[in-house]
């Protein structure tokens, strides 16, 4: 199993802290939408190192399905055919308060964003003339002046992140591969995940899955350490991004088949009044190793093969609060490939 890992940067420290996390051993590096944008990490990353690029994820409902092609096209080009988009729909209150967009079935809209992306990277690469027309969006002039011309790596990938069972559904349906949610529990993900993306190939006439052409990414939040003393620290941030999930009522339904959903309307209300110690305080050591990765490299590595080696070869994960030195994820990372 490959290891992907965040590239936690701001874009003037990002060239650095590739080459720290590529010297370490892992075999791909991601973005996320957070305090920094999403796209330019990685475009110091590609003129820096040599690796698998992604963005996990870029928030797709402000963006046009052009600005998406468009930089998709040109990361693909800068990182030798290594780069793989990957999108999400956010939830409602950072669509429209924080983005200042249009919130309205998140799931239609992301399937239109998917499939308008691809056709316009799809025309490109073939010449064809691009005819898109959606109930949201519509792309049908795309005169000489700007068509790119074919990628010479080929067109890259497009994926979804999902955790529901309709956003999961329809990554099945039309998207090249799957970013499983990271609030996330073994039994979540075999009992709601997998189905979803069973029925999804199967309403699209694609493949099952293990017969390939559709790609799930797991994603893990570990806390990782070499001794007791670094994994309680690696617990203590972890417990704290577990409680931040767990607040948002969109991740209910993970806690639900847990038998922990009360904890979700009282880890919200936490949330209102700012009382973070109170809301880590709830997330218990039994909460911790259901829904995270815990104990040593060896042992996350482990873990995570129980997980989801079945279904899948390479795993995105997290270290939230925790700054690995360079031995510890060389050590998963090796641990992962036996």
């Amino acid at each position: 199993m490959l290891l992907d890992v965040q590239l936690d940067a701001r874009p003037d420290q990002a060239a650095e802290r590739a080459r720290h996390l590529v010297a370490a051993g892992v075999d791909g590096l991601f973005t996320f939408e957070g305090p920094h944008d999403v796209f330019l990490p990685l475009i110091v990353a590609a003129n820096t190192v040599q690796t698998d690029l992604m963005t996990n994820v870029a928030i797709a409902l402000p963006r046009s399905p052009m600005h998406l092609a468009n930089l998709a096209y040109d990361l693909h080009l800068l990182s030798a055919g290594r780069f793989r988009l990957g999108l999400g729909s956010q939830i409602k209150p950072h669509i429209e308060k924080r983005y200042g967009g249009v919130w309205s079935k998140p799931a239609a809209r992301m399937r239109e964003t998917v499939l308008a992306t691809k056709a316009i990277l799809t025309s490109w690469q073939d010449g064809t003339r691009l005819d898109f027309r959606g109930e949201f969006t519509q792309h049908t002039l795309m005169p000489p002046t700007f068509v790119p011309g074919p990628n010479p790596y080929g067109v890259p990938p497009v994926l979804l992140g999902a955790l529901g069972p309709i956003m999961t559904r329809t990554a099945a349906e039309v998207a090249d591969g799957l970013l499983v949610m990271p609030f996330n529990s073994a039994r979540h993900f075999r009992e709601r995940t997998l189905p979803a993306v069973a029925e999804g190939l199967e309403l699209a006439g694609r493949p099952a899955l293990d017969a390939g052409g559709f790609d799930l990414y797991p994603q893990a939040i570990v806390a990782m350490g070499t001794t007791p003393a670094e994994i309680e620290a690696a617990s203590a941030g972890v417990r704290g991004l577990l409680a931040f999930y767990g607040s948002t009522p969109a991740y209910l339904p993970v806690l639900e088949i847990e038998g922990w959903g009360d904890l979700q309307p009282e880890l919200n209300g936490l949330s209102k009044t700012g009382d973070i110690t109170s809301m880590i305080d709830l997330i218990d050591d039994d909460m911790l190793r259901t829904l995270a990765v815990v104990g040593t490299p060896s042992e996350c590595a482990a873990e995570i093969q129980t997980r989801f080696g079945h279904v899948a070869d390479r795993i995105c994960a997290y270290f939230p609060g925790s700054d690995h030195p360079a031995d510890t994820i060389r050590q998963l990372a090796e641990a992962l490939r036996r």
